[in-house]
């Protein structure tokens, strides 16, 4: 396949559209981020890229705290909405319609209508040029009931997530298959994905 060579640009696609909540349940605000991402397992921890010009930057800065909330694709608009007006000016809460949940250990909300929340607690703040990066210590997870089934398993993927990338906007789609399955070597497993290579071909 050939290729052309450009410079260095932040490219990595797809991301998650999270909505970040901060503040507490009086006073809060949501900033929508694509730029943040799993670190470490034990203990767990993520960043979120910032930049300091940003209403909920000081926010997440003097509290040490926030919630990552996962943008089910029913609320892309939304969490667009939340990525363009400032909180500075808009009680984004009131305006989108959101609900406030209160979160287990933190003080920031969580989004109701999220399928998922990460309750976050500041360790550092390092510093980049155009933004900065908020390291925190996950101390909790809300998750709804409808993506748990009857085994306790989590289901993602019937929580129908959004997608950003280069600008747009996608919905997760069919699962492809599950992690470890290329080594898997009982038959229900490659049947499995040999049936979905066929469904795509007859697709196309």
């Amino acid at each position: 396949m050939a290729k052309v060579a450009w410079g260095g640009g932040a490219l990595l696609a797809p991301v998650p559209p999270v909505m970040v909540t901060c503040g507490d349940m009086e006073n809060s605000n949501i900033i929508t981020v694509a730029w943040t991402g799993i670190i470490n397992t034990k203990p767990p921890r993520l960043t979120i890229a910032v930049r300091p010009t940003r209403y909920s930057y000081n926010i997440i800065k003097e509290r040490g705290e926030f919630a990552v909330n996962l943008t089910p694709a029913q609320l892309v608009r939304t969490a667009d909405f939340c990525g363009i007006y400032t909180g500075a000016k808009v009680d984004k809460f009131k305006k989108t319609g959101l609900t406030k949940a209160e979160a287990q250990n933190i003080s920031a909300p969580i989004i109701n209508e999220c399928p998922l929340a990460l309750e976050c607690k500041v360790i550092q703040i390092i510093p980049q040029e155009t933004h900065d990066l908020f390291l925190a210590e996950i101390v909790a997870v809300d998750v709804d009931t409808d993506i748990i089934d009857s085994n306790g398993k989590l289901r993602l993927d019937k929580a129908g997530l959004a997608a950003f990338a280069h600008g747009e906007y996608f919905e997760l789609g069919r699962r492809l298959g599950r992690f470890g399955f290329s080594t898997d070597k009982s038959k229900s497993t490659n049947k499995k994905y040999k049936n979905n290579k066929h469904s795509e071909r007859k697709k196309d």
